[in-house]
C-alpha cells in the first residue's frame, strides 16, 4: 500500500472569537444586510465603518480616530476586525489593547509610537535585474574543504530555470544556495533571483503542479513570459517600524563586543525619536522620487480607557503628525475618571479635548432575533448541532443575561451532547448546561445574597 505525504495542507487553527467575520456585509450601495459576511444587526455602525473603509482607501482619512463606544459585547471589535478584512491584507492593520503600554521594559509613549509606525506601510517599486522562471533543477556541487580534514563544502550551485520562451542554467554562489533552503524551494517553484544583490524571492508553485493534490494549500502562479534574464518591477511592502528596527539594530562586527552582544539575548531597546526623524527624511524623498507610495494604515487600540493623561496628550501630537495612520479607539465605559488624575470624570474616560476631534460611531444592544442569528453563525463555526428548540432556548438565556454568556455555553454544551452519545444538542441538554455554569448576574445575586459566607473588604 502506497502512502504519500501532502507537505502542504490547509494549517489548523483555533477557533477564535471572530472567526466568523469575514467582512462588513454591506451592499453595493453601502447598505448593510442584516445578516451578512458573520455579521448581523448594528446596521448604522457597520454603515459608518463603510464609509470610513472608502476614504481610507482613498487616502482622505490619514492622521484621524474614530471611536467605537457601546455596551460590552455589541461587537465593537469585530466590526474593527471587519473593517481590515475589507482593506485587505495590502494595508496594515495593527490590532492592540491599551493595557500594553504598561510595559517593564520600554515607557509607555514608545509603545505607542511602536504601534503607530507598524500601522504605516511603505510600497516600494524598484525596476531590478533580474533571472525568473520555473525551477528545473537545484545541484550543489561539492569542493574538498580548503581547511583539511574530511568535510566537504559547496562551491557553487546549479539552478535551471525555465520560462515560456526557454531554459537557462545559472552558476550561483553557495550563499544563495542557503537563501533557496530558507525560502523553501523545491523543483516545480516559480521564483526569481534578483542580478545585483543575489536576493531570492519564491512567487509560488507551478501552475502545472495545481492538480497533483486535492488537499493543497499552495499559490499557483503560471509560467513566467519572456526570457529568463529580464528587467522587473519589484513592489516590496514594509512598514515604518521595520524599517526603524532594521536601522536601530546593531550591525556587529568583528570585535569581542559586538560577538558578546551577538550571544547574549537581545533586550528591547527604544528607538530615538532622531533616528525615526532621518527614517521620514528618507521616506519623503522617496515618496518625491516617485519611488516609493505611502500606505496609511489602521491602529485599532481596544479598552482606550485603559489609557492614561500623558498617553492621551501623546495622541494629540502623533495624530498632527504629517505620517499617521487611522487609528481607531473601542471603549465599552460611560462617565468615568481619567487615569492618571484623580477626580477628573469624562465622558468614555478620554480627555474632551481628544473626545472633540473624534468621530463617534455608536453601538447598540442585541435584540433576541439577532442573538439567535448569531448563535446560529457560532454553531456552524464551532461544528455544534443544535435543535430548533436548543437554539430557541439559548437565545432567550442570551437576550436575559448576555450573548457572550450565551455562546460560551454552546462548546460545553457540546460536549455534555457527547457524553449522552447524542448527534444533537437539545434543550434538555441546554438547561442541565444552563445549571452548571453561572452568569454574571446570577454570581452577583448569589453574592448578596450569602454575603457573610464570603470574605469580604470593606
Amino acid at each position: 500500500m502506497k502512502i504519500e505525504e501532502i507537505k502542504n495542507t490547509v494549517k489548523t487553527q483555533r477557533i477564535s472569537a471572530h472567526s466568523h467575520v469575514k467582512g462588513l456585509g454591506l451592499d453595493e450601495k453601502g447598505t448593510a444586510v442584516k445578516v451578512c459576511s458573520g455579521l448581523v444587526g448594528q446596521e448604522d455602525a457597520r454603515e459608518a465603518a463603510g464609509i470610513v473603509v472608502e476614504l481610507i482607501k482613498a487616502k482622505k482619512m490619514a492622521g484621524r480616530a474614530i471611536l467605537f463606544a457601546g455596551p460590552p459585547g455589541t461587537g465593537k471589535t469585530a466590526i474593527a476586525l471587519a473593517m481590515s478584512q475589507e482593506l485587505g491584507s495590502k494595508v496594515p492593520f495593527c490590532p492592540m489593547v491599551a493595557s500594553e503600554v504598561y510595559s517593564a521594559e520600554v515607557k509607555k509613549t514608545e509603545v505607542l509610537m511602536e504601534n503607530f509606525r507598524r500601522a504605516i506601510g511603505l510600497r516600494v517599486k524598484e525596476v531590478k535585474e533580474v533571472y525568473e522562471g520555473e525551477v528545473q533543477e537545484i545541484t550543489p556541487c561539492e569542493t574538498e574543504n580548503p581547511l583539511g580534514g574530511y568535510g566537504k563544502t559547496i562551491s557553487h550551485v546549479i539552478i535551471g530555470l525555465k520560462t515560456a520562451k526557454g531554459t537557462k542554467q545559472l552558476k550561483l554562489d553557495p550563499s544563495i544556495y542557503e537563501s533557496l533552503q530558507r525560502e523553501r524551494v523545491e523543483v516545480g517553484d516559480v521564483i526569481y533571483v534578483e542580478a545585483n544583490s543575489g536576493a531570492v524571492k519564491r512567487q509560488g508553485r507551478s501552475d502545472a503542479y495545481a492538480t497533483e493534490y486535492d488537499l493543497e494549500a499552495e499559490e499557483y502562479v503560471p509560467l513566467p513570459k519572456g526570457d529568463v534574464h529580464k528587467r522587473k518591477e519589484v513592489v516590496q511592502d514594509v512598514t515604518l517600524h521595520d524599517l526603524d528596527v532594521a536601522n536601530a539594530l546593531p550591525q556587529g562586527g568583528q570585535d569581542i563586543l559586538s560577538m558578546m552582544g551577538q550571544l547574549l539575548k537581545p533586550k528591547k531597546t527604544e528607538i530615538t525619536d532622531k533616528l525615526r526623524k532621518e527614517i521620514n527624511k528618507v521616506v519623503n524623498k522617496y515618496i518625491d522620487q516617485g519611488i516609493a507610495e505611502l500606505v496609511p494604515g489602521v491602529l485599532f487600540i481596544d479598552e482606550i480607557h485603559m489609557l492614561d493623561i500623558e498617553c492621551f496628550t501623546y495622541l494629540h501630537r502623533a495624530l498632527e503628525s504629517q505620517i499617521a495612520p487611522i487609528v481607531i479607539f473601542a471603549t465599552n465605559r460611560g462617565r468615568c475618571v481619567i487615569r492618571g488624575t484623580d477626580d477628573v470624570v469624562s465622558p468614555h474616560g478620554i480627555p474632551l479635548d481628544l473626545l472633540d476631534r473624534i468621530m463617534i460611531i455608536k453601538t447598540v444592544p442585541y435584540v433576541k432575533e439577532e442573538i439567535t442569528e448569531i448563535l446560529k453563525i457560532r454553531s456552524q463555526v464551532e461544528g455544534v448541532a443544535l435543535d430548533e428548540e436548543a437554539l430557541a432556548l439559548l437565545a432567550e438565556i442570551g437576550s436575559n443575561t448576555t450573548l457572550r454568556y450565551a455562546v460560551q455555553l454552546l462548546n460545553p454544551a457540546n460536549q455534555l451532547a457527547k457524553v449522552y452519545k447524542a448527534s444533537v444538542v437539545d434543550a434538555k441538554i441546554v438547561r442541565e448546561i444552563s445549571e452548571l455554569f453561572y452568569d454574571a448576574k446570577q454570581s452577583a445575586k448569589i453574592l448578596a445574597e450569602k454575603r457573610d459566607k464570603f470574605i469580604n473588604q470593606q
